[in-house]
């Protein structure tokens, strides 16, 4: 288990450059489609590191028995991936959630769209003082991270759990956005990366996945509350506007929606990642 959960960390540890080789969408390996025009068959994903690259290889072992060959280029960060994709210099890529991929679109003009959900590494609330939500007193200090993104899912994990109610129609909520507060918890914002190290101080916090399994806590067993496969924050398989159709991506996406990955991803992850599909 130790051994899988350094993968995932591994996910987490972005360096700012990445180098990969122009045109490698361009294989010129294509069959025909049922109305008769060629189909592409030869196809590039852009991962990053960990759990995406780690399932994509057993999509990749399952596409070659469809005569789909899977490309797999990782990346090293988490904005040229879908640079990559806007540019046609790969066909898919998978590792990002949809609220950071329409925030780099709407930034960058990028051409863009999801076709399919893959994972969810779940926020949860953790907490070295309490045993149960239900130990909750008013006036405790739940500590959330900093950033908007995962900041937000704090907030509506915290409104899940019945603590606070946000503004109606806020999507992405903020602190500011908290109308309806009854236990009077004193919410501290932290660097999501210091927040385990914080349940010292805190009576419990949100704290990322990634960020849970580096500080040695089992998602599964040491959460007292994660999102769900229904959080808008589930990972997606994305493509160019261009290929939104294209039916060997599609098929990528069935592959990855079947019986046999969502099996691999329960049983090699235990838990600590979440079919989302």
């Amino acid at each position: 288990m130790k051994s899988i959960w350094k993968k995932a960390i591994a996910a987490a540890s972005i360096a700012a450059v990445c180098v990969f080789a122009a045109g490698c969408g361009s294989s010129s390996d294509t069959a025909s489609s049922s109305n008769g025009s060629t189909v592409k068959k030869d196809i590039t994903v852009g991962v990053t590191p960990g759990p995406h690259a780690d399932i994509m290889e057993q999509v990749k072992k399952e596409a070659a028995k469809e005569g789909i060959n899977i490309k797999i280029m990782e990346f090293s960060d988490y904005v040229t991936p879908d640079i990559a994709l806007a540019n046609k210099e790969i066909d898919m890529n998978s590792y990002q959630h949809k609220p950071y991929m329409d925030n780099l679109v709407k930034d960058k003009g990028l051409k863009i769209t999801a076709i399919g959900n893959t994972i969810l590494a779940p926020i949860g609330l953790y907490s070295h003082k309490i045993k149960s939500l239900d130990e909750v007193k008013d006036g405790d200090t739940v500590a959330v991270p900093n950033d908007p993104t995962n900041g937000a899912r704090g907030l509506l994990l915290l409104e899940k759990a019945g603590f606070i109610k946000v503004k109606e129609g806020v999507q992405y909520p903020a602190v500011a956005d908290i109308t309806e507060n009854p236990k009077n918890l004193h919410i501290q914002e932290l660097e999501a990366a210091q927040i385990p190290r914080s349940l010292d101080d805190v009576t419990f916090a949100a704290v990322n996945t990634n960020y849970a399994l580096e500080a040695g806590l089992n998602p599964v067993t040491d959460a007292l509350l994660r999102e769900d496969k229904e959080s808008p924050y589930v990972n997606i398989l994305a493509v160019h506007e261009d290929d939104k159709d294209n039916p060997v991506l599609k098929k990528i996406v069935d592959i990855y929606h079947s019986d046999v990955i969502k099996k691999y991803i329960e049983e090699h992850y235990k838990g600590a990642f979440i079919p989302a599909f």
